[in-house]
């Protein structure tokens, strides 16, 4: 089965596609969500596992709020407030959320910082 991770922007994506396998499909809903681009993330994600990563701000919010009733079985991944969204959340913190969703097998751990 395949495991989808829909984000809001480009940058999001970027910072999740240096930190997964390309096992995991990262899709974008760029900021917007409509009836064509909720329609399009369905049909690619249809039956599969899915992950919603928002940002933590209104517009976020907003988002994940319709996503979830797209995707009522999604699991939910969160930034902290006070981090700029998910692109700007340190790779520590994405790891440690990643690793709560249970998505350990597709992390690229980063090699560790020499003593």
């Amino acid at each position: 089965m395949s495991i989808f991770i829909i984000v809001e922007g480009k940058n999001d994506r970027s910072k999740l596609r240096r930190l997964l396998t390309p096992d995991i499909t990262i899709l974008c809903t760029f900021g917007t969500l409509n009836t064509l681009k909720l329609e399009s993330l369905y049909k690619q994600v249809r039956n599969h596992e899915v992950y919603l990563f928002m940002d933590n701000d209104s517009s976020g919010k907003k988002i994940r709020g319709v996503l979830r009733d797209v995707f009522p079985d999604a699991t939910h991944i969160y930034t902290r407030r006070g981090y700029a969204g998910v692109e700007g959340t340190p790779d520590e913190y994405v790891i440690a959320q990643l690793e709560k969703a249970g998505l350990e097998e597709f992390i690229i751990y980063p090699p560790p910082m020499p003593t």
